[in-house]
């Protein structure tokens, strides 16, 4: 993993079990944005992805907070990616006592959160 500056604060979600696919759609969203508006925006956001994503953007601004003491304000998503994981191979039953196989995806997670100076904003 890269050194993290220190204005920066990362927090990573693992093993989540939804397809990157789909956790991609809703990091897309909040890419960029101060961190208190992006918690506004995937609270309302209609996907499944945007619950645990707007958990862990959470945790990350309480790391922040609480352990560097940054102001909750000042905090911008500089980077957040998602990567697979592990692939389940499952099978669903079939006609004629066949199987399909089935990949039962998941992701990794990753946001980090920069602290914008007033020269930045």
């Amino acid at each position: 993993m890269a050194k993290l500056a220190d204005n920066e604060v990362r927090a990573v979600l693992r093993y989540l079990r939804m397809s990157p696919q789909k956790v991609r759609l809703v990091a897309d969203l909040v890419r960029g944005k101060n961190a208190l508006e992006a918690l506004t925006l995937l609270r309302f956001t209609p996907k499944a992805a945007a619950e645990p994503i707007s958990k862990l953007v959470a945790s990350a601004v309480a790391n922040a907070v609480e352990n560097k003491q940054f102001d909750a304000e000042d905090l911008v998503i500089s980077q957040i990616y998602v990567d697979c994981a592990p692939i389940r191979p499952w099978r669903r039953f079939a006609a004629r006592g066949r199987f399909r196989p089935i990949k039962r995806r998941s992701s990794h997670v990753t946001v980090v959160l920069r602290q914008q100076t007033d020269a930045e904003a």
